[in-house]
């Protein structure tokens, strides 16, 4: 294969540029120095974005905050558990989620990861009973098998949260990831679909889980009287449900700004080009990269469409000197390729959680992050660029397995 210097190999850390809309909206605020939410009577621009958000994932009510981890920890406090109830994520996932279960004063539970980076339904299933909350991560976008596990948990009386931060846009039998469950949070952090640097949203369709949430995240006094549902939504049961809990819960501050939301709201509307053409991306490169025997791309279950700005791939039937050497020569090569498991201190890394108070073995999930490679894949690349990163890639492998076979 052509051999690429890294100055040729597209910067796959650069997103797209933010829609020409929001410099408008922004100086807007400026110039008004409305940058609380609560500041403008009615249709402040984060109210407006929750209106628009929850329209689009068609939930009843969504409510804006300062990030995914915020959304995870107040969707575990709306649920009103009680104190060291315990979770069941599963073991791949990033920090945030055990972390926003420590937060919320609950117990995280692994449970096991298959090698196609979703929860194994055996083990999940045999921690069930002893749990009193789930949250699924639909880790790196990857749907796990979301008809076995509400089943399951609905049998048991199980609220499911789920954590879509990396599933905007993602459809499962037709209906958007993160309004299967109780509750959905999603994330605007710089890579992911949206990206505002910083922010999260949660929607639901249950006006007490909203109410009680909204006013933890911080509507204090009667604030939360500029919260609104979806249009034709019955407001009564979110006004009642407002004053039942008014002075009734602490006030954890985790507002979304103005500022952030005029970011966000332009990229709405781009939401649906950027998903198809995110997916076209992870497929173009997909069917190059399990031509080779050493790299097997997982396919998606059947009834999941993914919305992709990455990719993951297993690395097969190679030695850890020889993973080692595919991760350093690829890297050399201008592509940075992160092996979940090799990565030091990796935060999607169970082991590296040593702020839980017991960490377990897992020994399917450790298999699985010690040959899991991830690269991302902005939606913006163009087709030559996808061939460079994909002729890098296959050509660090051949390299390394030739050595090997010599």
């Amino acid at each position: 294969m052509q051999q690429l210097s890294p100055s040729q190999v597209p910067n796959v850390h650069e997103a797209e540029p933010i829609p020409e809309a929001a410099r408008a909206a922004i100086e807007a605020l400026m110039q008004s120095g409305d940058l609380f939410r609560y500041t403008a009577p009615q249709n402040a621009p984060v109210a407006l974005l929750e209106e628009e958000f929850a329209q689009l994932l068609g939930s009843k009510y969504a409510l804006a905050v300062s990030s995914c981890s915020a959304a995870l920890f107040l969707s575990l406090k709306a649920l009103n558990l009680p104190r060291d109830a315990r979770v069941l994520i599963p073991g791949f996932t990033f920090a945030a989620v055990p972390s926003s279960v420590i937060h919320a004063d609950c117990v995280p539970v692994l449970c096991e990861v298959a090698e196609n980076y979703r929860i194994a339904i055996s083990d999940f299933e045999a921690k069930l009973d002893d749990v009193q909350a789930v949250i699924i991560s639909h880790m790196r976008g990857h749907t796990s098998d979301m008809d076995a596990i509400m089943t399951l948990c609905a049998a048991r009386g199980i609220p499911v949260i789920e954590d879509a931060a990396h599933s905007l846009g993602t459809i499962w039998h037709g209906r958007n990831i993160g309004t299967l469950g109780a509750i959905g949070c999603f994330s605007f952090q710089s890579y992911k679909m949206i990206n505002a640097g910083e922010g999260g949203i949660l929607v639901t369709d249950d006006a007490d889980l909203v109410a009680r949430a909204v006013i933890m995240s911080g509507a204090y006094e009667h604030n939360w009287k500029k919260h609104k549902g979806a249009p034709g939504d019955n407001t009564r049961d979110l006004q009642e449900a407002f004053a039942k809990w008014q002075n009734q819960l602490p006030l954890y501050n985790l507002r979304m700004s103005n500022l952030s939301a005029a970011v966000i709201r332009p990229q709405l509307p781009e939401l649906a080009r950027r998903v198809r053409d995110g997916l076209k991306n992870h497929d173009y490169i997909a069917d190059q990269l399990n031509q080779s025997p050493h790299i097997n791309v997982p396919a998606p279950l059947a009834p999941e469409q993914r919305a992709p700005d990455s990719i993951q791939f297993n690395l097969v039937g190679m030695s850890s000197e020889e993973v080692n050497r595919f991760a350093a020569l690829t890297e050399a090569k201008g592509v940075k390729v992160q092996i979940f498991g090799l990565s030091k201190d990796n935060a999607r890394a169970f082991w590296n959680w040593q702020f839980m108070q017991e960490i377990p073995e897992l020994p399917q999930t450790r298999a699985m992050l010690m040959q899991a490679c991830d690269v991302r894949l902005p939606v913006r690349l163009t087709r030559s660029e996808l061939d460079v990163i994909a002729n890098v890639l296959l050509s660090a492998m051949d390299e390394v397995m030739s050595a090997a076979a010599a």
